[in-house]
């Protein structure tokens, strides 16, 4: 017996269109729902840290209904990185958080792999996104680098974003983070003179 094989293309033709477009949808509908189980994983199961906010320039200002964040980790001195092979222009870092007497998380070190920390201590993953370019082939890290958390914009009613950008220049906003062991962490909440104002809703 012969067997004919059918090209892909002429098997999709076969398919009803209607049972594609249904595919299609279930296939987001997983995915939209990976990622809201994701985030509800970090809010509730990660350690919560305050951290304080710097002014953001005005040519990062309102962008639509959100609020641009800035964080005092988010430069850092490279430390014992610099010089280092970053492996990438963009490379996975490690920052140890470790709360001073006010009660803000600062930073201690950075590392290129997860390291152990002790309570109260936290490791918080980020991307660096300026400062992985130095070396002779610019492929070392530089002597301070800027790193993203995926905590630098939070969503908000419409119109309440500029009066948060106001306290956020006045250095008045502050973000309580949750940061799961493995690194990842999500905004949970913001405080505005130490006061809750928005609390991010798990679903």
């Amino acid at each position: 017996m012969i067997k004919i094989a059918v090209p892909f293309a002429e098997l999709l033709q076969r398919i009803p269109k209607v049972a594609l477009f249904g595919a299609a949808a279930l296939i987001q509908l997983a995915l939209l729902t990976l990622m809201v189980i994701d985030r509800v994983q970090i809010l509730r199961e990660g350690a919560e840290v305050t951290l304080r906010t710097n002014p953001v320039d005005p040519r990062d200002l309102l962008r639509g209904d959100y609020v641009a964040l800035s964080y005092e980790i988010s430069q850092l001195p490279a430390g014992s990185l610099e010089n280092q092979p970053a492996g990438a222009r963009k490379p996975i870092v490690f920052v140890k958080l470790a709360p001073n007497r006010d009660g803000f998380y600062d930073a201690i070190s950075v590392h290129a792999d997860a390291v152990e920390v002790k309570s109260p201590e936290v490791l918080i993953r980020g991307r660096v996104v300026y400062g992985a370019t130095c070396g002779p082939k610019g492929r070392a890290f530089c002597d301070r680098l800027e790193i993203r958390y995926n905590l630098e914009s939070y969503f908000v009613p419409e119109g309440e974003s500029r009066k948060l950008e106001q306290f956020r220049n006045q250095r008045k906003l502050m973000v309580v983070a949750a940061v799961l062991p493995s690194g990842r962490a999500a905004i949970k909440r913001l405080l505005v003179d130490g006061e809750p104002v928005y609390d991010e809703p798990w679903f």
